[in-house]
């Protein structure tokens, strides 16, 4: 079933996210929806905080970023055609290497994007969707997918690493998304109006 994706200025978006236990109910089919929701919405992750759920969950699939970038000339993109994963409750261990920037968008963040600075290598652990207790290491596209979909789980969203000055330049159209004035192909969940 495919779900409303939630859009900037929902307060679900800046609450810092909750771990879930194995029992928790219908996980499998949570996991099922957020893939085709992704996948409709053309994305490369989603988390659960995106579709309204406050639960330490995120999914990515880097696929499209190979289609996007050569494999063998672009060594950032080693290893994203097999980067299709769950993650449930995970932690960062380790982040490492030269900072470097590159254009993230979001989306609930639609037709926005703009260069945010990342540590190329993470180490991390998680449980995926058989509960199985994973530690692996992440680098280049791979790593950014990770720490973009982590950051959702804390509460942290990529225009929260942009200089007052470009906040300021995009915050019309930030407003926009807010209140629902954007053209879109996949289904949103727009913030509820303040009454006045």
């Amino acid at each position: 079933m495919i779900l409303p994706i939630v859009a900037y200025g929902d307060p679900v978006l800046k609450k810092e996210c909750e771990e879930i236990e194995e029992n928790y109910s219908d996980l499998k089919k949570l996991i099922s929806d957020m893939f085709e929701t992704m996948y409709k919405a053309k994305g490369v992750g989603l988390a659960a905080p995106q579709i309204g759920k406050n639960i330490r969950l995120f999914i990515v699939d880097g696929s499209p970023f190979a289609e996007e970038e050569d494999e063998e000339k672009d060594p950032m993109a080693e290893g994203i055609l097999e980067f299709k994963k769950v993650f449930i409750n995970p932690i960062i261990e380790d982040e490492s290497g030269k900072e470097w920037a590159f254009q993230e968008g979001c989306l609930s963040i639609p037709n926005i994007r703009e260069n945010v600075t990342r540590k190329p290598e993470v180490t991390v652990s998680y449980f995926d969707e058989n509960w199985e207790f994973k530690e692996e290491k992440y680098a280049g596209y791979a790593a950014r997918i990770f720490q973009h979909e982590y950051d959702h789980i804390e509460g942290v969203l990529f225009t929260d690493y942009l200089s007052p000055l470009k906040r300021k330049l995009i915050q019309k159209r930030l407003n926009n998304i807010t209140n629902g004035e954007i053209d879109i192909d996949y289904k949103m969940r727009f913030p509820k109006k303040n009454k006045k």
